[in-house]
């Protein structure tokens, strides 16, 4: 790597500023890279309120790599939700259904996804989720200071390449200061970082809610019923009832009208009463463990990134809950940037390639938000006459593309190949290599044991190839060392064998073809044959996209070494 020192008067390479999944996940992806950082929260402990329930598989694939899928699916709501699927609408959960959502965009959560990942749906709730995300940040060394606020922030430092931060730990009353390099903001809808920085955030307000976590024995209104979700409809509340263990644990969702509404109102003795007319059970005796009150909205933040600050999570995009999609998305962002900094950090990529994470990860963002609101009113339909229920909106995307299939145009991608249709906006309809997209599934087997082809990635560039790749073998061995970039190889046939023989079909590649993938997953290039000249021009392909200058250096990088104090 490039000779270069870090001030000892830093404390970290990186401070990320909240501890929920979206902070909690930065944190996790930026030490696995070995990069130095150091996270701070104002509450004293995580909430461990359920809120978000459901993984999808792409964000269980990060999970995977994080080598914690094994812990989350352990977890008890997981286990318990393991075979729950659909949701349906009632006027209580004791009185008769009304219908239930079967259309077509809905890939249901226990639907076979092995040809897509290696990893399907997980139900933990986000509670548990950012308990084991935060067991696995503590075991990979960062340092993580609840009760513990930012108040304020500077770009500034030496030409610009500092982060001084100001902060209060509320269990002493002290302030001190803290150097970083960069900054982190995953704090939440209300973001004062965003809003210190003057970044827009601008979009519609659906609604206002409150979730009531509850504990009551509703066994005999389940009736023997695995759903996801109950919609609840009636004069006294409307709103949805999610089991969490299947028998005494739920949380319930509550939609009220702000305007005519103090939020304070929901007393524990309305709660109960809410509770009860959704049961449907008058002399109901829940047990109210904890009320949180949200506003449902669609916004997305004009830009994700400000010299040194990146926004990341519900700092960076809010959306309707419909579809799962918001705390997934955020972990996405977390993955998009964290080896983007720690290859600058690390010498092998040059500032440029930070620019990228807003190109790629805002228009997903909006896509995903607008998603999100079109399911949002799509679920009213459950209330239309089986008979006569209006079709869905064709605006809708298959939850397996949303998922899956997104498409990056950045500077850190090479064009995408026009000839082919274009999908449906940022979504492409197949999952097939092309540079942009999240590299396809395969199963591989290597010595004697089966792997996803997205094991093969992480820390590094990989360049896959197939069986006939010796002039890319000795052009990886070169490039590597010309441009000081840990560059990794794979032979399709020759490190790793295709069990299905699908290699070719799912990247689009001959038997002398291979395909750049960057360290999170994503297909940055790919040569359908291997060319004249492999080794030159596979260097001039990385290093642009690396954000190399003309020389392929990583000009004004610093090597990360060490810990400061903190």
């Amino acid at each position: 790597m490039l000779s270069t020192t870090r001030s000892t008067l830093r404390n970290t390479d990186v401070l990320v500023v909240g501890g929920g999944l979206a902070g909690l996940s930065t944190a996790v992806f930026l030490a696995q890279q070995g990069v130095d950082c150091l996270l701070v929260e104002r509450q004293p402990e995580l909430s461990g309120h359920p809120r978000a329930r459901g993984v999808h598989p792409r964000a269980m694939e990060l999970m995977r790599a994080a080598g914690i899928e094994d812990e989350i699916r352990a977890m008890p709501s997981a286990r318990r939700l393991a075979h729950n699927s659909g949701v349906i609408a009632a006027r209580s959960l004791a009185g008769p259904e009304l219908g239930s959502l079967d259309d077509k965009y809905v890939m249901d959560v226990g639907a076979d996804v092995a040809s897509l990942s290696p990893t399907p749906w997980c139900l933990c709730h986000q509670g548990e989720l950012e308990d084991v995300l935060r067991d696995r940040a503590e075991r990979l060394g960062v340092a993580l200071r609840f009760h513990t606020e930012l108040l304020s922030f500077e770009q500034d430092g030496p030409e610009g390449e500092e982060i001084t931060a100001r902060v209060r730990d509320h269990a002493t009353g002290a302030e001190r200061t803290l150097k970083s390099r960069y900054l982190v903001a995953a704090d939440g809808a209300h973001s004062g970082v965003r809003d210190a920085l003057g970044i827009p955030f601008d979009g519609e307000v659906f609604g206002h809610y409150v979730n009531v976590h509850f504990r009551a024995d509703l066994t005999e209104q389940l009736a023997g019923r695995r759903f996801l979700m109950c919609y609840t409809f009636n004069e006294q509340v409307r709103g949805a009832l999610m089991p969490l263990d299947n028998s005494t644990d739920w949380l319930l969702h509550i939609s009220y009208d702000a305007a005519g509404t103090d939020a304070g109102s929901f007393t524990e003795e309305r709660c109960t009463e809410l509770v009860r007319a959704a049961a449907g059970v008058p002399d109901l005796d829940p047990r109210i463990l904890s009320v949180s009150r949200w506003e449902g909205a669609a916004r997305t933040a004009d830009r994700f990134h400000d010299e040194r600050v990146f926004l990341v999570g519900d700092a960076a995009h809010v959306m309707p809950p419909s579809g799962g999609f918001g705390s997934s998305t955020g972990i996405q962002d977390a993955h998009n940037l964290a080896w983007k900094l720690a290859a600058v950090l690390d010498g092998w990529a040059g500032p440029a390639l930070l620019t990228s994470y807003d190109e790629e990860r805002r228009p997903i963002s909006e896509a995903t938000v607008e998603q999100a609101v079109l399911r949002s009113r799509d679920r009213l339909r459950l209330l239309d006459e089986p008979g006569g229920r209006r079709p869905a909106d064709p605006g809708i995307v298959e939850d397996a593309l949303v998922w899956l299939s997104w498409r990056y145009r950045s500077s850190a991608v090479t064009a995408w190949d026009e000839s082919v249709l274009p999908g449906h906006g940022v979504w492409s309809a197949e999952n097939d290599g092309r540079p942009g997209s999240r590299a396809p599934h395969l199963r591989l087997r290597r010595g004697g044991a089966e792997l996803s082809a997205l094991d093969l990635f992480g820390s590094r560039p990989v360049l896959l190839t197939g069986p006939d790749d010796r002039a890319w073998r000795e052009a990886v061995r070169a490039v590597a060392h010309d441009l000081d970039v840990p560059l990794a190889l794979y032979g399709i046939g020759t490190e790793v064998t295709d069990i299905e023989d699908r290699w070719p079909e799912r990247y689009g590649v001959t038997a002398q073809g291979a395909v750049l993938v960057r360290p999170d997953g994503v297909v940055a290039w790919r040569c359908a044959d291997a060319p004249v000249f492999a080794g030159r021009t596979l260097r001039t392909v990385l290093a642009r996209l690396l954000g190399r200058d003309a020389a392929g250096e990583a000009a004004g990088t610093t090597r990360r070494e060490g810990s400061g104090e903190r």
